[in-house]
């Protein structure tokens, strides 16, 4: 029987545990978690002790990410922006080794999870409006009202602005999610047929799947970056009020 290409995507309690009616048990995503947060603290920890003036390759890469990241962060919300650099890297590196490490055979890409990365879409999205009513109170809300709207429009563009809004948490939940779940399907069911095509039409398949196992790994690294780019772009509307007009979803 062949096996469906969804099967990877299967969750086995390996240790239940229950915590007043909620389900918290132990199982592959939850290590899988646990060993991406060892691995890059581990990292940056061994980059940051290794401090020397000529960096070596392991302190260049650190140096390399930092860098990057603070662009990102520079680029959407200004200096102000900085204040959440520990936030956006730990984002940014957490869901780039999550599909970094999903890529390995055998092991689990916990960001084709639906409910990972609702999580962490509506924490972001969360944060942006706390964020926002702290620093503008009420005024805020004029982030519903696009600068030059006549006031004749603004029954229409209210309702508009605020389904936007509230459509932001879903696209990057969904975004990250379908990408990731997508590439992994194609990639099940071109390894399936390399298997049942054996040598004579296998080697196809085969070589489509070492190809898209090539892409993975890019697309891996800009879902991560669409992803922290569009919380900077969330946080930054928080600063800026209007800035949300210059930025692409």
């Amino acid at each position: 029987m062949e096996e469906s290409p969804l099967h990877p995507f299967e969750l086995h309690n390996w240790i239940p545990i229950s915590l007043g009616g909620l389900d918290i048990s132990i199982n592959k995503a939850v290590v899988i978690m646990w060993m991406v947060v060892a691995l890059v603290a581990v990292l940056m920890v061994m980059a940051g002790s290794a401090r020397k003036l000529v960096p070596g390759k392991l302190q260049s890469m650190a140096e390399m990410m930092v860098d990057f990241i603070r662009g990102i962060i520079m680029d959407t919300m200004g200096k102000e922006g900085m204040r959440f650099f520990p936030l956006i890297a730990t984002l940014f590196l957490f869901i780039l080794f999550c599909n970094l490490i999903g890529l390995i055979p055998g092991s689990y890409t916990v960001t084709s999870q639906i409910v990972v990365t609702a999580v962490f879409a509506c924490l972001v999205y969360g944060l942006s409006l706390v964020m926002g009513f702290l620093l503008h109170g009420v005024k805020f809300l004029g982030i519903l009202v696009p600068p030059g709207t006549p006031a004749w429009l603004l029954p229409l563009m209210i309702p508009i602005e605020l389904i936007s809004q509230l459509a932001r948490p879903i696209s990057l939940a969904v975004r990250l999610f379908a990408n990731m779940t997508a590439g992994h399907v194609i990639l099940g069911v071109l390894f399936g047929l390399a298997i049942s095509g054996g040598l004579l039409i296998g080697w196809l398949p085969f070589a489509f799947t070492i190809a898209m196992n090539g892409l993975e790994v890019g697309i891996a690294f800009i879902q991560a970056y669409i992803f922290t780019v569009l919380t900077c772009v969330y946080l930054g509307d928080a600063f800026h009020l209007h800035g949300h007009d210059e930025h692409a979803h």
